[in-house]
């Protein structure tokens, strides 16, 4: 079974209703970024980093996967699929995606403050809400200026890939931005996105779809089947 690795960004949550910070210009529910997506947001300002994301969850369960999710997770049907998202959301898994790496972390977990394994996690966190060995819980998120601890996997994956889609992203957030550089030269490259990138440096057979990604998933998913 031919093998698709499909890099999702925030461009296919955004559909969903989900808010992305870079179309406020930095800004989330008017904080600017660093203050509640960086270590020192949070050594800073713990319970405003914890409810920044209290809201964040909350609204995970008021929306819905819609057509790019679905159409990404039907293609397990006729191939192997691993999903690898930027997004920190779940709407992957409830399309029916099966295979999904998440390289930001995931809304629905917390862990250790000293790093330990994720916990799930669908309520609110709070100051005093510790782990087993008594240190305080935050969320499972890949804050900015934190290593990205799945980026090796995800490079695997797309190493091993037939075929690479890529789906709203700007192809601007390193290191996520710099896997399409580890697919084999003769891998076909789709990019799905209303405002690409320019992808001047890549070696590969690409087709750029400049639309949103519930219009142009569903074409490459079609294209993909009627070449099988």
């Amino acid at each position: 079974m031919k093998r698709i690795a499909v890099l999702t960004g925030a461009g296919v949550s955004a559909e969903s209703g989900i808010k992305t910070f870079r179309d406020a210009g930095g800004l989330w529910e008017g904080h600017d970024v660093m203050e509640v997506a960086s270590p020192e947001g949070f050594a800073k300002n713990p319970e405003l980093v914890m409810e920044f994301y209290n809201l964040r969850r909350r609204q995970l369960f008021e929306v819905q996967p819609n057509a790019a999710h679905i159409a990404i997770a039907q293609l397990e049907k006729d191939f192997h699929v691993n999903v690898i998202t930027q997004n920190v959301d779940d709407l992957h898994e409830r399309a029916g995606s099966t295979d999904v790496l998440h390289l930001h972390g995931e809304l629905l977990k917390v862990r250790s403050v000293h790093g330990y394994e994720s916990i799930e996690w669908k309520k609110d966190l709070h100051i005093g809400d510790l782990h087993t060995d008594g240190s305080q819980l935050r969320p499972d998120i890949v804050w900015f200026g934190e290593p990205v601890p799945a980026i090796e996997d995800a490079m695997d994956i797309v190493a091993k890939a037939d075929y690479l889609i890529v789906v709203g992203t700007s192809m601007q957030v390193y290191p996520a931005a710099g896997l399409v550089d580890y697919a084999a030269d003769d891998v076909p490259v789709y990019y799905i996105d209303p405002n690409p990138a320019k992808l001047h440096n890549l070696r590969n057979p690409f087709e750029v779809l400049a639309m949103k990604a519930s219009e142009g998933m569903p074409i490459v998913a079609e294209k993909l089947r009627t070449n099988l």
